[in-house]
């Protein structure tokens, strides 16, 4: 995806001077799966993944046999004498060993291979938490653009409407048909439009900066959201039964994890209370100058002469064994782990109980949201067609000498507040749904 962005940054840079209107168009399922590539904080939730996956290898890898060698090289500057004038032991020494131990039973590494398991599962479900999160901001990004720009559409239609209004009042007030004052109150009915339009507009580059940060595009990219948001209304007009289920809400998922990252805990604590068995082996290669020790063999045949005669004495002795640790008494230190522990778990349960109540009221606050939005979207759908028949007749009427233009100006104002508030309706019903499809933890885009 990364590819395919800098592709286009580069097409773009290339023909800037050529096209300088040529942007990148999103769709809303194109931004999310941008986003969900090449957001740092998906990217780094996902490596999260991967570090737990280590933290479970490395503790998988002390199962495994180990294996050691090491080398000495010693000179003994003076040598122990065992009487006066005799010494043992050789002036230069080598010593290579090599040593290998494996664990035969050891509990607390098999619990700790079941508590590296669940952490695996607790990254998981941050990593599937923050995916839901970054749906949830696109969308909203992706929302207030769309809202933004059709509320610049109205606005921008209401200065065209008023623009033909004022040319037709300075035509009769020229031609002595209209008033002064209807001349003044159309001017300025259409110059109260110019500092709306000028914030919408500014609200639209922002709105675009903030999608643009979600999706980790460079800022001198320019983009263009597809569609409108009349397209999305089709799901608030399907949209009818919710439901309630919390299975996967993220948060409530993370806190049974970390109750069972706590009983893993607890069960590890009691490991340490089990015997450990471990079998080991040592091959060492010791060379050793021979000690002189012809004196105290009275000078039999092979002493000092045969010592001299021989530089190093080699001897490579072999050491297999099994070891078993036994706890008895550490000063009641498990125990009071133990129940820190069991502490830490009641008051998770605790948290648990009280974060269902408030995420299932959460979830009932965001139908109740929904059906609100809903009803005032169809509520203000009527409107806006009222408020359009209402204009067409007073502009007629005005036209025809037989209205006024405080009247023509009441009724574009209503005329345009209820396109706006239609806008907003869909954008409220719309922002809605994705606080709901978060609070239930679902991943639908």
């Amino acid at each position: 995806m990364k590819k395919f962005l800098l592709t286009i940054c580069l097409c773009l840079g290339l023909s800037a001077a050529a096209s300088a209107q040529q942007k990148l168009e999103l769709t809303l399922d194109e931004a999310i799966n941008i986003a969900l590539s090449d957001n740092p904080t998906v990217q780094v939730a996902n490596l999260e993944i991967e570090r737990y996956d280590y933290v479970r290898k490395q503790a998988l890898a002390t199962l495994y046999p180990q294996v050691d060698a090491s080398a000495q090289y010693s000179l003994a500057l003076r040598r122990q004498e065992m009487a006066e004038g005799l010494s043992f032991g050789g002036k230069n020494t080598f010593n290579v060993a090599g040593t290998i131990s494996l664990p035969l039973f050891v509990p607390s590494v098999y619990r700790q291979l079941k508590l590296t398991r669940t952490q695996m599962e607790v990254a998981v479900e941050s990593a599937r938490a923050t995916r839901i999160d970054m749906i949830a901001a696109v969308r909203s990004a992706y929302y207030n653009i769309l809202l933004a720009e059709q509320s610049l559409t109205v606005l921008e239609e209401a200065a065209t409407t008023t623009d033909r209004v004022v040319k037709n009042t300075e035509e009769l007030y020229k031609n002595g048909l209209a008033a002064e004052y209807d001349y003044l109150t159309a001017r300025v009915q259409r110059s109260n439009l110019d500092p709306q339009i000028i914030q919408i507009k500014n609200g639209i580059s922002i709105a675009k900066l903030q999608l643009k940060m979600y999706l980790s595009i460079p800022e001198e990219v320019e983009i263009d959201v597809v569609g409108s948001l009349d397209d999305f209304k089709e799901m608030a007009l399907m949209g009818s039964d919710y439901e309630l289920d919390l299975e996967n809400n993220t948060t409530i998922k993370t806190l049974d994890l970390q109750l069972e990252l706590l009983d893993h805990q607890e069960k590890l604590i009691q490991t340490t209370r089990m015997p450990t068995i471990a079998a080991f082996g040592q091959i060492s290669y010791i060379g050793q100058e021979p000690s002189n020790l012809g004196g105290l063999m009275g000078g039999m045949a092979g002493g000092a002469g045969a010592a001299s005669d021989k530089k190093l004495w080699w001897q490579y002795p072999i050491t297999l064994g099994a070891q078993i640790s036994i706890p008895i008494f550490a000063g009641f230190k498990k125990t009071n782990q133990l129940r820190e522990v069991r502490n830490q778990a009641e008051q998770l349960r605790i948290q648990r109980d009280y974060a269902v109540e408030g995420i299932r009221l959460q979830v009932q606050q965001s139908v109740n949201t929904l059906l609100t939005a809903r009803s005032m979207m169809l509520s203000n759908a009527e409107t806006v067609l009222q408020a359009e028949k209402a204009y067409e007749i007073s502009l007629t009427r005005y036209e025809a000498g037989a209205g006024t233009i405080l009247e023509l100006n009441s009724a574009q104002l209503s005329l345009t507040q209820a396109q706006l508030s239609y806008s907003q309706s869909i954008y409220d019903y719309l922002s809605a749904y994705a606080s709901y499809e978060k609070t239930l933890g679902n991943e639908n885009m």
